[in-house]
């Protein structure tokens, strides 16, 4: 059975989280993993460009919107196997999955919960939330290997996860079809890194606790900063937060902490975190301080930060993928020319640039 097409004049918007981006010449939505493979190897056999879309929440499609073909990954459910292994399609709702382990008392992803998209997303860009990442948990990912036109399983230790990125980042020659866990059935949580989650929980850092508190907790601390969907609040019309948190190399941490504290003060604390042979800044932290408080409009009003969160920037209606980018660059150009760093944005910016 082969995909089924919609309707012409689909736009991007209709299908992202930001709720911008323009028109696609062909629309293609797969609901079985054969259906996907099909779809994407006609586009390849057709020198057709494609975009492959999940939840479309970590997606910036310029105003042009796509000339070619978009492949919505529509696949669904999980198996559950010996050993707290469980294979999750790559169009399965992520929280959705996080809610009913976490309700089953299966530790391990708890701290992820509210993060919305699909679940083959997850593995590409290294999904981090409440010191918890997804590198933790994954065992393998099954994928279309489009230059090799074959169906290949590669393992977590193949995968050169990082920060917030893997080596299927930045490029689509392997297509996520199902995604294998590591959890813990009838376990805790992961142990509670995060001081805030922490705090809210009432338990000492590096505490467990049972998995559905920690999700109740962590649902709790991203609604309040606007970080779980909810269409009637525009804080959520968002990618989530725009920028990562920058790493610096050690050799260059000390010189920029003295810029840092020459700014705000030698007597202000600067969050930091500890990384591999680096220091990781606070992204968030480093806009506020360089003047971009929450609500910052950008053109018009019709994008601005978050009223809840400096590192979301949203859609407030009738927005363009132009505005949202102005507003965007002025961001990365203000902290650049405070602090000597340079933010990077998170989200995948398809047919534009920042």
């Amino acid at each position: 059975m082969s995909a089924a097409e919609t309707p012409p004049l689909v736009t991007m918007a209709s299908y992202t989280t930001l709720r911008l981006g323009g028109p696609v010449r062909r629309f293609v939505v797969a609901k079985t993993t054969d259906e996907l493979v099909a779809a994407v190897r006609a586009a390849d056999q057709a020198g057709e460009p494609l975009l492959l879309l999940g939840g479309g929440s970590n997606l910036v499609v310029g105003d042009e919107g796509f000339d070619g073909t978009v492949v919505q990954i529509a696949t669904g459910g999980w198996t559950a196997e010996d050993g707290g292994f469980f294979e999750v399609a790559a169009g399965q709702n992520w929280d959705e999955f996080v809610a009913a382990m976490s309700a089953g008392g299966v530790g391990g992803l708890e701290c992820l919960s509210g993060i919305p998209g699909s679940v083959g997303a997850t593995p590409i860009q290294n999904v981090g939330a409440y010191g918890s990442e997804i590198s933790e948990t994954v065992r393998s990912v099954e994928l279309y290997d489009r230059a090799a036109g074959r169906v290949r399983t590669v393992r977590a230790d193949e995968l050169g996860f990082d920060y917030r990125t893997s080596v299927l980042k930045g490029t689509d020659t392997g297509v996520v079809l199902s995604v294998r866990f590591e959890l813990r059935p009838g376990s805790p949580s992961s142990p509670i890194r995060y001081a805030e989650l922490a705090r809210t929980l009432g338990v000492e850092v590096g505490a467990t606790v049972p998995p559905a508190d920690a999700r109740a907790a962590v649902l709790g601390l991203r609604r309040g900063k606007g970080m779980v969907l909810d269409p009637l609040d525009h804080d959520t019309w968002s990618a989530g937060s725009f920028f990562t948190n920058p790493v610096l190399p050690e050799t260059e941490a000390p010189a920029v902490l003295d810029r840092i504290a020459a700014v705000v003060g030698a007597d202000v604390p600067v969050p930091s975190y500890p990384a591999p042979a680096a220091v990781k800044l606070s992204a968030a932290w480093l806009i506020e301080r360089a003047g971009f408080g929450k609500g910052r409009s950008g053109p018009g009003g019709r994008v601005s930060l978050s009223t809840k969160h400096t590192l979301a920037l949203t859609n407030r209606g009738g927005a363009s993928t132009a505005d949202l980018l102005a507003l965007a660059g002025e961001v990365r150009d203000g902290v650049r020319a405070t602090f000597g760093v340079t933010l990077h944005p998170e989200p995948l910016l398809i047919n534009c640039s920042l």
